[in-house]
């Protein structure tokens, strides 16, 4: 068999470079004066470098989550991103915009064009809210995704904010190179798990050089579709079997 040069390396940093390259388009022509317009052509963007990856079964779009329970009906707040399980019917669509039950979602994703260090509690506090009426025990992704990050991720605020939050946000991107990841203590389906002494579940801050993004992208694929991905844990981790090397701080869950 040939054997080919290849870096999936690099190609995993393309992601993210794709993604800074085109994210200022729009306000290098309108400016500032439009940030919602702005903000919701950035949801775009990322949710066409998403698009690419999705097998076939799973869609993606914007919208709200409709949940019935004791006390009646339950509509989330608007979700930027959600993905979902097209072979479920919706309630209703039109282009992106979907309404929908809780049952189809794979994911949801808060965008951001810039979070700073001291918003970064009250935003992940609005991810739970909204995994929270999908359903606590249903495993999906949910992350938060910002092309900008200002601020020292390793402070006080954000480390009790991920206490709160329990794991009920899994995946966060701050910028081009900070990643925050949930983990089980179990580590189901690993290769590398990461060594930490915490008795309980945990959050791993890194700091990955340009690829923050696209770790970010590659755990989503891995939570939301079906199949076991061990035949290219090479590509979509490329540095997996050093990650850990990266690790900037490890955050312990209390026993709940």
């Amino acid at each position: 068999m040939d054997r080919y040069e290849i870096d999936p390396k690099e190609f995993q940093k393309s992601i993210t470079k794709e993604l800074d390259i085109i994210k200022n388009r729009v306000r290098n022509l309108i400016g500032s004066s439009h940030w919602e317009e702005e903000g919701r052509y950035k949801e775009a963007i990322l949710k066409n470098v998403i698009r690419r990856f999705l097998p076939h079964n799973l869609s993606i779009g914007t919208g709200f989550v409709i949940k019935k329970n004791n006390s009646g009906l339950r509509i989330s707040r608007q979700i930027d991103i959600i993905i979902y399980d097209n072979t479920i019917p919706v309630l209703f669509s039109e282009g992106d915009f979907v309404i929908t039950t809780y049952k189809n979602v794979r994911g949801i994703i808060e965008v951001k064009t810039r979070i700073r260090n001291s918003e970064l509690p009250e935003i992940i506090w609005e991810a739970k809210v909204k995994r929270e009426l999908i359903g606590k025990n249903k495993k999906i992704f949910n992350g938060i995704f910002s092309y900008e990050y200002e601020g020292n991720v390793d402070s006080r605020n954000v480390e009790q904010a991920l206490k709160e939050a329990n794991g009920s946000v899994n995946n966060i991107s701050l910028g081009p190179n900070v990643f925050i990841r949930f983990w089980e203590k179990k580590y189901s389906n690993e290769l590398y798990p990461p060594i930490v002494n915490c008795e309980n579940n945990f959050y791993n801050i890194y700091i990955l050089q340009g690829l923050s993004f696209s770790y970010f992208i590659s755990n989503l694929l891995e939570l939301t579709c079906s199949s076991v991905f061990d035949d290219r844990w090479w590509l979509l981790y490329p540095i997996r079997e050093t990650k850990e090397r990266h690790r900037m701080k490890t955050i312990c869950l209390d026993l709940r």
